[in-house]
């Protein structure tokens, strides 16, 4: 079948692989892209972690965290220019504050009346692209990070066993550093626990299919896959990564040695990263 220049160059920027590999891979699977992406997987052609999608428009990220809730929003607009316009990054912190302080789950009508107001002052279309609100439940605290001019968004929660140690400068610092890991390196999940099994499954068919390829014995094969899935996960796991600032250490070694510094059980509950213009699944 034909495949069309847009689709091969799609699959390109998510996958990192060649574009006459990718032209095939995109005739083998009839067109389906997932198909195509896991095809290139299988052949060795392309990472095996699911890559963000890369930017397509401008906006800003907004953070909010108080004692009991936290928040991210991406606002979307035309310009970078309105982008670090003073009223559009007043408008995006008031309503992030309207959407924690009334814990909102998707826009609603209030929200789309404050949107239509702002695009009639600053003349251009702005969007609310997405929102999300995180509890914060007795004894946790939650710590925001914002990079640069709002291109990246990230909230961490951590928790203390014995409910009061995760509002310390000590325990907010650590936080504040897992903050600064996950905006650099974006872990798709907390732990290899927290792993989606439709996904590790996914994951074992393509390491399965790359071992076949080398023609070991059967005992030896299964010892290959059982590494490349455990490396895998060691990339794209948050407590299983090596520790931004200090790569002898993995993120989980860190947050141990929080809770002997502290004297209690020190524990990354949740996290929440946004960037500007990333592709949604």
């Amino acid at each position: 079948m034909e495949v069309t220049a847009s689709e091969v160059k799609k699959l390109r920027e998510k996958t990192g692989a060649g574009m006459l590999d990718c032209k095939k891979a995109l005739v083998e699977a009839g067109g389906d892209v997932a198909k195509a992406e896991k095809i290139l997987k299988e052949l060795g052609l392309a990472a095996a972690a699911k890559r963000s999608g890369r930017a397509t428009n401008e906006g800003r990220i907004f953070a909010a965290a108080e004692a009991s809730v936290a928040g991210l929003l991406e606002l979307s607009c035309e310009t970078d220019f309105v982008a670090r316009n003073e009223d559009f990054i007043t408008f995006g912190n008031s309503l992030l504050a309207t959407i924690t302080a009334k814990r909102l789950t998707e826009q609603n009508d209030e929200i789309h009346g404050q949107v239509a107001e702002i695009i009639s002052r600053i003349k251009e279309n702005i969007a609310v692209r997405r929102f999300r609100i995180l509890p914060v439940g007795a004894g946790e605290v939650a710590v925001l990070y914002v990079h640069g001019e709002g291109s990246i968004g990230v909230i961490v929660k951590v928790k203390a066993s014995d409910g009061k140690s995760a509002d310390t400068p000590a325990v907010r610092a650590f936080a504040f550093d897992v903050a600064l890991h996950i905006a650099a390196y974006n872990p798709m999940f907390l732990s290899k626990d927290n792993v989606d099994p439709a996904y590790l499954k996914e994951q074992e068919e393509i390491f399965t299919k790359q071992a076949e390829n080398l023609g070991k014995p059967a005992n030896v094969l299964a010892g290959i896959i059982k590494g490349k899935l455990s490396k895998h996960l060691a990339e794209i796991c948050l407590l299983q990564q090596a520790f931004v600032k200090d790569d002898k250490m993995t993120v989980g070694q860190v947050q141990e040695k929080m809770s002997k510094e502290a004297g209690a059980t020190i524990t990354i509950t949740d996290y929440l990263y946004y960037r500007v213009g990333e592709e949604l699944s």
